[in-house]
């Protein structure tokens, strides 16, 4: 109803609304008995009409209040205003309709919209029913002994009571819009985890993508040009080349088909697998490339995540060699140590500026390492050729000591 709506707000909770409309119908059912009964005793008939015209007028008002909330004529203090006069005559007619100045006072807090208004129209309604009692009794012992300190003393306990709620419903407001507010900042902190695990997931197949496929073709297209550029004069070296091509590409083709999830994954590797893998991707490298290849590898037991990661960036340092280093002599070594296991990949290239560089391939090594909280350290100057070291953290295996082991150089 629109005095519950006026004073508890759009966003209170649905307890003080029930709670105000169970106030408001007690209300209205004893402000009718009463005004039945007090026009049933009253003797007059003249005096009995009018109270009753006063009281269907506050009927009346109160109906289009409730059936039309929202009409620009019919407003609360337009209701409110209709009922202090009405109050006004009936205490005027006779002393007993005063009484119904009691059962009204929680519609000026219902329908004051502030306490400002409600106390405002408190005011007016007791000013009227003193008035009206007044102009009745006029300055007599029982007006003062009766009539207005029985009022008072009503208004009194009103505004006590009327504070009181519009501070209850005022908390309770306050907090329905606490509640939107958290709910609303938790979809969007939602949306924007979401819109980050989206971010995330791009960026790690685009990294995935650079680190096989694009090598793997890129390595394709090298091979491709050499052994076109071949045939006539080194059939044999083109036939190799070729070879190569396939085998690379059937590489790609395996490595396309993981990254779509057609492939599944083994949740370990066994003992030494990693080492077998880098040696065949080093020969591969050798045999591509005529550039002398030193490798030595540890047998080295991680998980699939380190071994991918190990893959990856072996993958990408020697592309890396291929493209930009013009190294003649490359060096990969794979080890073990107490805190973890470490890949470093070194060459006699031209060297570069590291600081400088803007590629997308050391980046992707750090984050990938970064993942599973290791670090990838890069030491290069010009001419000096480059070194890259890896480093994962496992866990120490039986026998590691830290007692005479070599650290991260």
């Amino acid at each position: 109803m629109i005095g519950m709506t006026a004073l508890a707000g759009p966003s209170a909770d649905g307890f003080w609304t029930t709670s105000l409309r169970r106030w408001n119908a007690v209300c209205w059912v004893l402000f009718v008995a009463m005004a039945v009964g007090l026009a049933t005793m009253d003797g007059s008939v003249g005096s009995r009409y009018a109270a009753l015209v006063l009281l269907g007028c506050v009927v009346l008002c109160y109906a289009l209040l409730d059936r039309f909330p929202g009409n620009p004529v019919v407003r609360p203090h337009v209701y409110l205003s209709v009922l202090v006069l009405a109050l006004g005559g009936l205490a005027e007619l006779g002393g007993s309709y005063a009484a119904l100045f009691m059962v009204t006072l929680p519609h000026y807090w219902m329908f004051g919209r502030t306490p400002r208004a409600s106390m405002g129209f408190l005011g007016l309604a007791t000013a009227a029913t003193l008035t009206g009692s007044w102009y009745r009794q006029g300055w007599s012992l029982q007006f003062f002994g009766e009539t207005m300190v029985s009022t008072l003393i009503v208004v009194a306990v009103g505004v006590l009571i009327g504070l009181w709620a519009h501070s209850v419903v005022a908390q309770s407001t306050e907090r329905a819009r606490l509640i939107v507010e958290l709910e609303r900042t938790q979809a969007e902190l939602s949306e924007a985890h979401q819109r980050q695990g989206a971010a995330d997931e791009r960026e790690r197949m685009a990294r995935d993508i650079h680190d096989t496929l694009a090598q793997g073709l890129a390595s394709i297209v090298v091979l491709a040009e050499a052994a076109r550029a071949g045939l006539d004069s080194e059939p044999a070296r083109s036939a190799q080349q070729l070879r190569s091509i396939e085998s690379t590409a059937r590489e790609n083709l395996a490595e396309a088909r993981e990254l779509v999830g057609s492939a599944q994954q083994q949740g370990g590797a066994a003992a030494g697998s990693v080492a077998r893998t880098l040696r065949r991707i080093l020969d591969r490298f050798a045999e591509d490339t005529g550039l002398t290849v030193a490798g030595e590898l540890a047998d080295v037991e991680c998980d699939q995540q380190t071994r991918i990661a190990l893959l990856r960036c072996t993958q990408e340092s020697l592309a890396n060699v291929r493209k930009h280093a013009r190294a003649s002599t490359v060096g990969v070594m794979l080890s073990r140590r107490p805190h973890g296991v470490e890949l470093e990949v070194t060459d006699d290239g031209a060297g570069f500026v590291p600081e400088e560089s803007t590629g997308f391939g050391l980046d992707g090594m750090r984050k990938r390492l970064a993942e599973l909280g290791g670090r990838l350290t890069v030491t290069s100057s010009l001419g000096d050729g480059t070194r890259i070291l890896g480093v994962i953290p496992l866990e120490p295996a039986p026998g590691d000591s830290d007692e005479g082991s070599e650290g991260t150089r």
